[in-house]
């Protein structure tokens, strides 16, 4: 795993009415601050790469659909860095992923229905000054690739 990056397992309450799960609690160690709550809705085949920030966390869950998350390390200190990382996230993977400040990311929709993504942010979305940098989604410069092989 890339040095920072964080997993929570999500753990699904279910009976006859359906499923309650908690996504984050201030009391728990992923947990840096709240900024911002926002969701997301992305269709399949979709790729949504490559984004990093200067000075948020971001928190990731998928509530409806699956994806395909990347991971790469630009942080020249980090004993991670240059190394890529890749997660599942969704229906069948039910987790909470802390991506600090310095990974790019982004994330690919599975199978044949849309994506939910529901992200927690460290810092408000500021238009004035956004801490939004992007590097294209098939960048040369990032050994990635977003197709699925087939095994």
């Amino acid at each position: 795993m890339l040095e920072g990056v964080e997993i929570k397992p999500l753990v699904r309450h279910a009976d006859d009415r359906g499923y309650f799960a908690e996504l984050l609690r201030a009391d728990e160690p992923i947990y840096s601050g709240f900024g911002q709550a926002s969701v997301t809705v992305t269709y399949p085949g979709v790729v949504k790469a490559w984004h990093y920030h200067e000075k948020q966390d971001d928190l990731w869950t998928c509530l409806s659909g699956s994806i395909r998350v990347g991971l790469y390390d630009l942080r020249k200190e980090s004993p991670t860095f240059g190394k890529t990382e890749e997660l599942i996230l969704g229906d069948y993977s039910p987790r909470l992923v802390k991506i600090p400040v310095g990974v790019a990311h982004g994330y690919k929709v599975l199978g044949n229905a849309p994506a939910i993504v529901v992200y927690f942010v460290t810092s408000p979305y500021n238009p004035a000054d956004p801490d939004e940098l992007r590097i294209p989604w098939d960048s040369p410069d990032i050994p990635f690739d977003w197709s699925t092989k087939n095994r």
